[in-house]
């Protein structure tokens, strides 16, 4: 297993692993927009059922299971940003400045509304 990987090597490992299988004809936006989908189902369906609390203390299990599901979204989510040129780490920057100014501390501290609800 590989320590402290980054977002660019990891990006370039998972194009890697598509190109050495020649995936790259598959994974277009929109099928890896799908497919991202699909896998963010999947990661539900693991909480599905559960109370706050058991989703919160997951048996070491249930854990090793969550933990795939979520690595399966972000390779989807990488592979997506891949193939769109789109820089998540810029994007994540962006959109937390923008929901910083629509979500101000002091109007939405300990409440759940969407920002045009209050």
């Amino acid at each position: 297993m590989q320590e402290n990987i980054g977002w660019d090597s990891l990006r370039e490992r998972l194009r890697a692993f598509a190109v050495a299988r020649d995936w790259e004809q598959f994974h277009s936006p929109k099928n890896l927009a799908m497919a991202l989908a699909g896998e963010a189902g999947e990661l539900v369906a693991c909480m599905q059922w559960s109370s706050e609390t058991e989703s919160a203390n997951l048996r070491p299990e249930k854990l090793a299971e969550v933990e795939l599901e979520m690595a399966d979204v972000l390779i989807y989510l990488v592979r997506l940003a891949d193939r769109l040129d789109v820089n998540l780490l810029d994007a994540v920057d962006r959109k937390i400045a923008i929901n910083e100014r629509r979500y101000p501390v002091e109007r939405v501290r300990g409440k759940s509304k969407k920002y045009n609800e209050y």
